[in-house]
């Protein structure tokens, strides 16, 4: 697939934008880090969902074996790894680059913290708190079980709960759906557990804004974790972003 776009995906943004660029005759290789996540992306033979943790190293082998002409990052805001190893790539290689970023929610009330502020704070202590935030950071939380009553939502799967049952999180304490959660699910598991801390991250998705809906009906605090800090050459967050990028590589 010489001189494709390489779409970091693994979003639900992703998923849309693959469905754009074949519509506009775009041939792309998506990269996703588990194999579940082709699943999100349209069957059709121009497009190509490679499945691997890049190191800066075999990404740019990567990257010239499949002759990419320029890169896409779709991936998810708290992703910061993949995106600082797209941007040097582009850098070191010349390759035009271009991040879509979805919109920051983040509540103007309750308190949005980075994780170090956060996990340095007394905000946790005493609290019954749900953490939503993946289980990438739970490990981080470990300290502070003696000091509250954790609950964490986590993905369906042996890596999701090794890695909760690794950071103390006692198996009555889990909770294992696939997102979306509805309302009444939301509100009920809320309810079920007392829960008096909600800490989630500055995803930009419909389910932010639910809990932020919802912590004020329940009088729930809402704690949320700021985006990563990361330097974007270039950012859009519609279409008519991406497809002005695109024309510039004709």
């Amino acid at each position: 697939m010489a001189g494709s776009i390489w779409l970091i995906g693994g979003t639900s943004d992703s998923r849309w934008l693959a469905a754009n660029l074949l519509a506009a005759g775009y041939p792309c290789w998506v990269t996703v880090t588990t194999p579940d996540a082709c699943s999100l992306y349209p069957n059709d033979p121009r497009l190509t969902c490679h499945v691997e943790r890049l190191t800066a190293a075999s990404a740019r082998q990567w990257v010239q074996q499949q002759q990419i002409q320029a890169i896409l990052d779709a991936s998810h805001p708290f992703a910061a790894e993949i995106s600082t190893l797209a941007i040097g790539l582009s850098q070191e290689l010349q390759l035009p680059y271009l991040r879509f970023e979805r919109p920051d929610y983040s509540p103007t009330t309750d308190r949005c913290l980075d994780l170090a502020t956060l996990l340095h704070s007394q905000c946790l202590v005493g609290e019954r708190v749900l953490l939503t935030i993946g289980t990438k950071y739970l490990s981080a939380f470990a300290p502070l079980q003696q000091q509250a009553t954790l609950f964490a939502r986590i993905l369906p799967t042996p890596a999701a709960l090794e890695a909760a049952l690794a950071a103390g999180f006692a198996r009555q304490r889990l909770v294992a759906i696939f997102p979306p959660v509805t309302r009444e699910l939301e509100r009920a598991l809320w309810q079920q557990w007392q829960i008096t801390t909600i800490v989630t991250k500055a995803s930009g998705t419909a389910s932010e804004q639910l809990k932020q809906e919802l912590t004020q009906e329940l009088g729930v605090q809402l704690i949320t974790l700021q985006r990563p800090q990361i330097f974007y050459p270039h950012v859009t967050s519609d279409w008519a972003g991406v497809a002005a990028f695109l024309a510039q590589l004709a």
